[in-house]
């Protein structure tokens, strides 16, 4: 297959499935925020797991309460940086798993960055009772599930040099695990 079919093929796919993590995360927070909000808790194991409304006008764990524009601006150079990135991409089965984590991060990040900018605030609603843990969202699931991906591929599968397509305009033509 020629090259502008792939990047046009990843391109598509990549924005269908980031649209789609992007929707599925704001039909959650619509449901929570009519079914949540200012109701009791909805327990379902009790004990471990509960649905429960919180409006968070910080990041992970409340902090940097009200940060609204540094939010913003944080997001938007996590955009340009992805944008960089995918277009950089060799686009081969071997880079897939690069890919499939932009996208959860992007989705999240995206899921989130359209709360504050329409609320102010972020919908959280998942709350593990059993270690009390802070209350979250499907997008931060997002975030923190290819975070994780990507340290295990980058400490297992790829080798640093796998990514030096981002620093050099040409990449080596000896490494052919990036030819699929």
């Amino acid at each position: 297959m020629n090259s502008k079919y792939m990047h046009l093929k990843a391109a598509v796919c990549s924005l269908a499935a980031t649209m789609l993590l992007f929707l599925a995360d704001q039909y959650t927070k619509l449901l929570a925020v009519r079914y949540l909000k200012d109701q009791a808790s909805v327990v379902l194991i009790p004990g471990v797991l509960e649905l429960k409304y919180l409006e968070n006008r910080g990041a992970a764990f409340g902090i940097l309460q009200n940060q609204y524009w540094l939010f913003a601006v944080l997001t938007i150079i996590y955009l340009a940086v992805v944008l960089y990135v995918f277009l950089k991409l060799p686009k081969t089965g071997y880079y897939v798993p690069v890919l499939v984590v932009l996208v959860m991060l992007t989705a999240g990040a995206l899921g989130n960055f359209y709360d504050r900018f329409t609320n102010h605030y972020v919908v959280d609603f998942i709350y593990f009772s059993l270690i009390d843990f802070p209350i979250f969202n499907v997008a931060d699931i997002y975030v923190v599930v290819s975070v994780l991906l990507f340290l295990l591929l980058y400490l297992f599968h790829y080798k640093e040099e796998d990514f030096s397509f981002l620093f050099h305009e040409k990449q080596s033509a000896g490494n052919s695990r990036k030819k699929e």
